[in-house]
């Protein structure tokens, strides 16, 4: 009787924790905070998404609080927001430096501002040059304060790395991320704009017109190994590839700090990294935490929003980001360990923050980094095999049609078609005087015969190294979608000579390559993207567009 009694009680159990479990997946029992973040904040922000979650928070009518967090780059993320892709509750960029053009844009189809008042800060950290330490002790750190005065003479150095004792270390390689989608992209050139005109408020639009800013943009971009959409993704790279990658890249503080905790526990093999603090100034990234004045975002999910920013804000999750490098927006928090010599940072600086200018000088700067940024010689080779057939061939057209869009009036292309011939649609020009002559071209490409992967592949990146421009960024792009079938040349032949030119750092070819569709095999193009520092990806119809928009913004 006892156990039948005590079975009746474990059933009970089970079925009420089943019922507590499926609560909140029964509609109107839920409220959804979706928040769309920077990258950079991932660690930090991620397991309070999940501790917050777990504990069932509840609004004021007992509706369960579900918040989903994606990380996105920052401007990337706002430009989705004024199209309507993307209609997130919360939007936390990495610094409130493009709130003015996101409010300025989205007022051109709405009454009021997409970010109302001020919003909160949740964590912060200041922009900075991550450099390595030897690199940066040869220029003079930390007894000399450096800043784009010297990135700009070292990028337009003919001696290189050479005038400061090191000739081993080449030329300097220098790093931003891409403007139009990243903050510290959008910082970065907007630091460099003061630094070029010695200011350090009060920029205006005539500003832009100084040719000396034009040659000191020119000459700090020219020494740009690529762009790319997330300041994550660029740390990633520079700490994993070393300093014959990148010698120094715009950072924040907090990926110093996470890098280096790695490199003093053992798990990375680097040099040490240190944080630069502009001389001539810099912006903080203070995260903000921004509940957007959207028509999607309810009463309801606002308040809710507003919940998880007091959580968030709370001392316990504010002590906690100071493990991974971030300054708690909490100022009566004492800033201690990691953030010290220790680990290449310096709580001391920043010592001079800049202004942050109006959305019009911004959207200026923006168009005046366009005349003045690293080109690139792209060559595209396009798998036009039998198996392209149907969708893939259609969707495969139109994707490259909207990529040349993409490319600024200096960038020079080529366009290689391969089956078991190899057929070269343009050759490598500028493409400003030629976009809509390659438009109608690559509308006519239609599929047919076997495929001769390698061929294609070796003669683009040994074409593209006697006559790319070794002062542009030198790129190709590779899209297949199944596997070799038609080539005189080997794998191993295309990876070794791919490998040969690994001494030329960030400055080699890239080969970005894509997967189309099921049939291709992606651990081959994968092995051909991977030792030049390009990247590979899976795609399908579906999803070629966006890869092309994600390549181009290494452009």
């Amino acid at each position: 009787m006892k156990l039948r009694i005590l079975s009746i009680f474990t059933i009970l159990s089970l079925i009420l924790s089943a019922c507590s479990a499926v609560e909140q997946f029964i509609p109107g029992e839920q409220v959804t905070v979706s928040i769309v973040y920077g990258s950079e904040k991932r660690e930090w922000l991620e397991p309070l998404v999940q501790q917050f979650n777990e504990a069932r928070n509840q609004t004021s009518d007992g509706k369960t609080i579900v918040v989903e967090a994606t990380a996105i780059g920052s401007i990337e993320a706002v430009r989705g927001i004024i199209d309507g892709t993307l209609q997130p509750t919360v939007w936390s960029p990495a610094s409130s430096i493009y709130i003015p053009v996101a409010n300025a844009e989205w007022k051109k189809s709405h009454t009021d501002d997409l970010v109302v008042d001020t919003p909160n800060d949740l964590v912060l950290s200041p922009v900075v040059i991550a450099m390595w330490r030897p690199m940066a002790q040869a220029l003079g750190w930390p007894d000399k304060a450096i800043g784009w005065e010297d990135i700009a003479a070292l990028a337009t150095s003919e001696e290189g790395w050479s005038a400061y004792g090191h000739p081993e270390w080449g030329r300097f390689k220098f790093g931003h991320t891409h403007p139009a989608y990243s903050n510290s992209g959008i910082t970065s050139i907007i630091a460099e704009t003061y630094a070029g005109l010695g200011k350090q408020r009060g920029l205006t639009e005539a500003d832009l017109q100084s040719p000396e800013l034009i040659e000191f943009m020119t000459g700090v971009e020219s020494s740009i190994i690529h762009y790319g959409t997330s300041t994550g993704f660029f740390a990633e790279r520079m700490f994993e590839r070393g300093p014959s990658y990148l010698s120094a890249a715009i950072l924040y503080e907090n990926l110093i700090v996470a890098q280096e905790t790695k490199r003093i526990s053992g798990a990375s093999a680097q040099v040490p990294v240190v944080a630069i603090y502009p001389k001539e100034g810099t912006f903080w990234t203070n995260n903000p935490y921004a509940i957007l004045n959207a028509p999607w975002v309810t009463p309801e999910q606002k308040a809710a929003a507003e919940l998880f920013e007091t959580f968030l804000l709370d001392k316990p999750q504010q002590l906690e980001a100071l493990k991974y490098g971030f300054r708690p927006a909490d100022p009566s928090i004492p800033l201690t360990a990691p953030l010290n010599a220790e680990h290449g940072v310096d709580i001391s600086q920043p010592q001079t923050i800049l202004e942050i200018p109006s959305a019009s000088v911004i959207t200026g700067i923006e168009s005046l980094w366009r005349t003045t940024k690293k080109p690139v010689d792209l060559i595209v080779v396009m798998d036009i095999s039998g198996s392209m057939r149907g969708d893939k061939i259609t969707s495969a057209r139109s994707s490259l049609i909207q990529f040349i869009t993409k490319l600024d009036e200096r960038d020079r292309l080529r366009i290689d078609l391969f089956n078991d011939q190899i057929t070269t649609l343009t050759p490598l020009t500028q493409i400003g005087d030629k976009r809509q002559q390659v438009t109608d071209s690559v509308s006519g490409i239609f599929e047919q015969n076997n495929t001769s992967l390698y061929d294609a592949t070796l003669k683009a990146y040994q074409d593209l190294q006697t006559e790319g421009d070794p002062n542009h960024i030198r790129a190709i792009v590779v899209l297949s979608d199944g596997a070799d079938t038609a080539s005189t040349a080997a794998l191993d032949e295309v990876i070794r000579q791919i490998q040969a030119s690994e001494e030329e750092g960030g400055n080699a070819i890239k080969v970005f390559t894509i997967a189309f569709g099921e049939d291709a095999d992606s651990d081959i193009l994968k092995q051909i993207a991977e030792p030049s520092g390009g990247k590979q990806y899976d795609s399908s119809p579906e999803t070629i567009q966006k890869i092309y928009d994600e390549i181009a913004t290494f452009f």
